[in-house]
């Protein structure tokens, strides 16, 4: 059984964070995301993390710029779009 992590979110005015949620099978994914606009990418892996009621899948990305993000399915595909806010934690879940 893997050892479960925590994550420290770094947020300010300027500066948010995201939760993606996703299905089981993409445990251990790298998952990228990109600033809309922008070719550079960043990636978190999908971690099983358990909260007080249940185990969920997901992947962090702790210190992100406020904006628009496009979630990548794989390397040419999206798979959805988000906006991060300054001083908030956004959460998205992954698409059917």
């Amino acid at each position: 059984m893997k050892a479960m992590s925590t994550v420290v979110l770094e947020i300010g005015k300027n500066t948010g964070a995201l939760i993606l949620y996703t299905p089981v099978e993409l445990d251990e994914r790298e998952v990228e995301i990109s600033r809309a606009g922008a070719s550079a990418r960043t990636h978190s892996q999908v971690h099983r993390r358990q909260t007080s009621t249940a185990t969920v899948y997901a992947a962090v990305y702790p210190d992100l710029p406020a904006g628009d993000y496009t979630i990548w399915r794989d390397a040419h595909n999206r798979a959805t779009t988000t906006t991060v806010t300054g001083g908030a934690v956004t959460t998205c879940h992954w698409p059917d």
